[in-house]
């Protein structure tokens, strides 16, 4: 497992130094959008990324729980310090089901008595896991907090590896399904505050939930193997060691294809030796993406920059005759030239 792993010299952790924010961002939106649609979130990735990066306003339910799941994501980087708690799992449930539930009253808290007839169920109705009674939840609860705060032993005696202890740490909570809705959401929150919390940053750029969602029988089928089993979880952590190396074998080929393809746009553009990186890699997904339109909002949540360096960038480009500029009503647009390639080779 290469997840906690530094940023040594190699050709991908130099393209991660480079690029870290812009990375970031998107592994962040991709996870986001895979996480709700596991859920049930009904819309195309194409559609729900656009609306991430251009920070447009959810239009209907679908796109609500997509926009909730990307802010809770990128607030995890900000709870790695704060310990497990009752009350921060219910912050975080709360920010998952913002404006999504029929009964808002059931967003940031526990589950009730009166709501103990709460089951998952599979496509074709059958029962499959009756979570433990509401009464029981705030004592259970706080056994699991104490667990997620425990710090790893590492003398060897009883090592328990924390990426282990994270994915044990899922299944509990979608064992309890302590809330109404949100109890996946919330559960996968969870594992990425605990690997971060361990040091493991490389987990941010995985977008794990896109590998479970191409199997979410199999997903579905480790947690009922699990309990039918007598809650040995070994079929949910073989099932979840691998979507994580996958992901990660996914993630570093993606690296090196953005090396590739920056070599090559650091070769044709060598006469631009001015040319920022940001400029090169948007330059390098124009050459991909004939007709493309940027906005300066589009590339500054992209690259996680500030409004005024994201127009500058987009005007510098625009001023080298490498993107077309254009008014689209009261916006103004960047668009990616059908010829490019050519323009990049001709001389300053």
């Amino acid at each position: 497992m290469h997840a906690g792993m530094s940023m040594a010299a190699t050709p991908e952790s130099e393209m991660l130094r480079a690029n870290r924010e812009r990375y970031l961002v998107s592994s962040l939106m991709e996870e986001a959008i895979a996480s709700s649609q596991l859920e049930g979130a009904s819309t195309t990735r194409r559609v729900a990324k656009e609306m991430l990066r251009t920070q447009r306003a959810p239009r209907n339910l679908n796109e609500r729980m997509i926009l909730n799941n990307y802010r809770t994501v990128l607030r995890i980087r900000d709870l790695v310090n704060e310990r497990m708690s009752i009350e921060l799992l219910c912050e975080l449930q709360k920010e998952i089901t913002d404006q999504t539930l029929k009964d808002a009253s059931a967003s940031g808290r526990l589950r009730i008595p009166a709501e103990d007839d709460i089951a998952v169920v599979t496509s074709e109705g059958e029962v499959v896991h009756q979570p433990p009674p509401a009464a029981m939840l705030p004592g259970r609860l706080k056994v699991f907090c104490d667990f997620a705060n425990e710090e790893p032993d590492d003398t060897g005696l009883t090592f328990r590896h924390p990426i282990v202890t994270a994915i044990v740490l899922h299944f509990w909570l979608g064992y309890e399904h302590a809330f109404v809705d949100g109890n996946g959401r919330t559960a996968r929150a969870v594992f990425l505050w605990y690997v971060l919390k361990h040091g493991y940053w490389l987990m941010e750029f995985l977008p794990i939930s896109t590998i479970i969602r191409k199997s979410p029988s199999q997903y579905g089928r480790a947690f009922i193997l699990a309990e039918q089993d007598e809650n040995d979880i070994s079929y949910f952590l073989q099932y979840n060691l691998r979507a994580i190396n996958l992901a990660l074998d996914n993630f570093l080929a993606y690296v090196r294809e953005k090396q590739q393809e920056l070599n090559v746009v650091q070769a044709v553009a060598a006469f631009s030796s001015d040319m920022n990186i940001r400029q090169r890699s948007l330059i390098a997904h124009a050459l991909k993406n004939p007709g493309f339109s940027y906005t300066v909002r589009s590339h500054m949540t992209s690259q996680g920059i500030s409004i005024v360096t994201a127009r500058n960038d987009l005007v510098g480009l625009a001023r080298r005759g490498l993107l077309e500029e254009r008014r689209e009503g009261k916006k103004t647009v960047w668009i990616s030239p059908p010829d490019l390639a050519t323009r990049l080779k001709r001389p300053t």
